[in-house]
Order: C-alpha cells, then structure tokens, then sequence
C-alpha cells in the first residue's frame, strides 16, 4: 500500500519513520511496527542465517555443498549424483540407479573442459595428500595450489611431471612460511622423486620470484626436540648456544637443519641425556648426513670452550679497582 523500500541486508528501512504518522518505526523479532500510531508495516521477518535441512533420520543436519575452496579446479562448485537414494531418503529401483550409474559416468567424463583442468585437478588432489599427511593445515594447502596454478599458468609444466611440480608447491610454501619442513618430509609423502622436486622447486623459485628468506637453525629445534623426546631444558641450551654460534660467525654458510641438530648433541651431552638417541636419528630428522652433523656439533664446542675461557672485562675493571 505504502511506497517504501526495504533492505534485508540490514533489516532497517530507509527512514526509519511511519508513512501515516510519521513515527519511530522499530523492528523486533516477528514484526516491524510504528511506536506512536502502532501501524504493523511487516509482519514476517527475513531469516538470513544458514538453511540447515537433513534428508535422512539422522539428528545431525548440515548444508548442502561445501563453501569455495581454492583446493579444487572448480573452486568447489562442482555437482555430485548421489547414489542409491533420492533426495527425501528413499531407496532407489533397479532401473533409477543404473540410469543414473550412466549419468554419473558422463558427468565424470564431463567435468573437466581442457587437459589444463584435468591436470590441475589431479595436481590439487596431490597437494590435499601431501598436506594431509603432513598435517599442515588448510591454509597452507590454498597457498600449495595457488601456487601450482601459477606455475601452470606461467607454462613451468613442460618436462616436469604433475607429482614433482605438486611437492615442489608444498615445499615452497613451507620455504615461504618459515616452517621446519624439509625437502625430506616432502619426499616421503609424494610420489615424485628427490631429484625431481628439487628441479621443480628451483624452477618455482626462478621463474616466479617466490619470497623465500633463509631459515634460521633455531627454526628447526622444536621439531628435532619434539621428535627426538627430549626435554625443554635442551631446547633452551640448543638455543643459546645457537645465539653463540651467531655471534662468532659459525652458522653463516652451512645448513641451518644441519647446525641445529648439532646443537641438538652438544645440549643433549650437557644436560645429561645424550644417550637417549643417536647420531643417526638427528641426521635422519635434519635430512642432513651424520658427518655433517658431528662438524657442527665439533664447531659449536670449539665456540663454547673460547666463550668459557674468555676473560668477562667488566668483572675484571671492577674487581681491580
């Protein structure tokens, strides 16, 4: 009757007065209504919440489809044929489900419009894996594939294969992010070869210029005390005698995993738990070699057996004076 607009994005009216009155209009749970003359303006409100429906007798309910993804070809938009029941929960003849066996092949067979998509699909399904099985987390596996969509894009395909190129996304968002991930852990989950991530990697990093700033050995420490079972008392040594390490110039050059597992030892021997592991284990963990290892570890005491000796000059003035 009345010409006036209404947003329901807001639920509030563009004056917020009563078109006979000219009053205080206000909105409550069930209707919107002026406070001076009492006109109802709306009787029913706009539910903008969630629609949660379930099509079966289970008490759980959820939405239908999952929200859009970056991990997915299709952003997640895709349909599904479900199969052996309806969408109300019945069960389906014989002839309903073969005929929709049929559609579920054709549909597959459709989804995907070039060898591009069908590529980036199985890259996708790659990098899930992998993250999964390293348990890193949503939002680095959306980096991962926004990643391997870029190098697709920037036509770094050619010669490589779809397995190299996806662990070479994973590592390189780890490189980007600062975690403790080597080459590796990477290698153990994928199905590409050492030699081939490796390739693949650096290709990332030419090409596409990725942010990739040098990891500290203090990055690794926790990683090496966690899996090692060690206590905090070693990580905290670990970590000063790093700071040590800085100081004298030694950590400049060699392999960050490398130099924290040599102080991983010399802490280890200091509090008085080295015999809870092997020289090996570290290594393994480092993805270094155990001689590199024992050179770290032997650099770090030389650097300790000086700072132990050196003379403290401030203790020296105040006791000759």
């Amino acid at each position: 009757m009345y010409e006036r607009r209404y947003d329901e994005s807001t639920q509030q009216t563009d004056a917020n007065t009563c078109p006979e009155c000219d009053g205080r209009v206000t909105m409550n749970t069930v209707e919107v209504v002026c406070d001076d003359c009492g006109l109802i303006l709306a009787e029913t409100t706009v539910d903008l919440g969630a629609e949660w429906r379930s099509f079966t007798d289970e008490p759980s309910r959820s939405r239908v489809g999952p929200p859009k993804t970056p991990a997915r070809h299709d952003r997640g938009l895709s349909t599904e044929i479900g199969r052996g029941r309806d969408g109300v929960g019945r069960t389906l003849d014989g002839k309903t489900r073969r005929r929709l066996s049929r559609l579920r092949r054709e549909h597959s067979r459709g989804r995907f419009q070039s060898k591009a998509e069908r590529n980036q699909a199985y890259g996708f399904t790659e990098i899930r894996r992998m993250v999964g099985a390293l348990g890193l987390g949503t939002a680095l596996r959306d980096q991962a594939c926004r990643l391997f969509s870029s190098a697709q894009d920037a036509g770094l395909f050619p010669g490589r294969t779809l397995e190299g190129m996806a662990g070479a996304a994973v590592y390189g968002v780890c490189r980007c992010t600062a975690r403790s991930e080597t080459l590796g852990d990477i290698v153990e989950v994928s199905r590409a070869e050492r030699r081939q991530i490796r390739t693949a990697y650096r290709t990332l990093n030419t090409e596409l210029g990725l942010p990739a700033a040098p990891r500290t050995p203090e990055t690794f420490l926790p990683k090496l005390v966690s899996a090692l079972d060690l206590p905090q008392a070693v990580e905290r040594r670990a970590r000063r005698l790093l700071a040590t390490a800085d100081d004298a110039t030694i950590a400049s050059g060699g392999n960050p995993a490398g130099i924290a597992g040599g102080a991983i030892l010399v802490a280890a021997s200091e509090v008085g738990v080295r015999e809870h592991f092997t020289q090996k284990a570290v290594a393994s963990l480092a993805d270094v070699t155990p001689l590199t290892v024992r050179t770290h570890r032997d650099a770090l005491r030389v650097v300790c057996e000086k700072s132990a000796t050196q003379p403290d000059v401030g203790q020296t003035r105040v006791s000759s004076d």
